[in-house]
């Protein structure tokens, strides 16, 4: 898995968009992660061994976003300080290729009969 800074990020998740639009899916996904989980290599354990010191509290928390398109895998950390300048510009991404997707059939609800 790669992991790239924000705009590059962005910018490699357009290119699977328009790559999947002839055949295959994105998965994307996102999770908080905290900062000493990113600093052990997202290698963590429930309790430390004896002798060892307990994990120190996380500083702040920062949200993970993947993304995969058949075997390719990018990554990125978004910063509590830039989520809003990222969110935006993933919104308009995500709405820009967004548009081959299925329109849901429609049933037809009965009238109740009035007694």
């Amino acid at each position: 898995m790669v992991l790239l800074e924000n705009e590059s990020f962005l910018t490699e998740l357009t290119w699977m968009f328009r790559k999947a639009r002839n055949s295959g899916s994105v998965t994307v996904t996102m999770k908080s992660v905290s900062y000493m989980l990113l600093l052990d290599d997202g290698r963590t354990k429930p309790t430390p061994r004896d002798g060892k010191k307990p994990f120190p509290e996380p500083s702040e928390y920062m949200c993970l976003m993947r993304a995969t398109l058949r075997n390719k895998k990018i990554s990125t950390v978004v910063h509590p300080k830039e989520v809003n300048k990222f969110q935006q510009a993933y919104c308009n991404l995500l709405k820009g290729n967004l548009d081959g997707l299925k329109k849901l059939k429609k049933t037809k609800t009965k009238a109740k009969a009035t007694q």
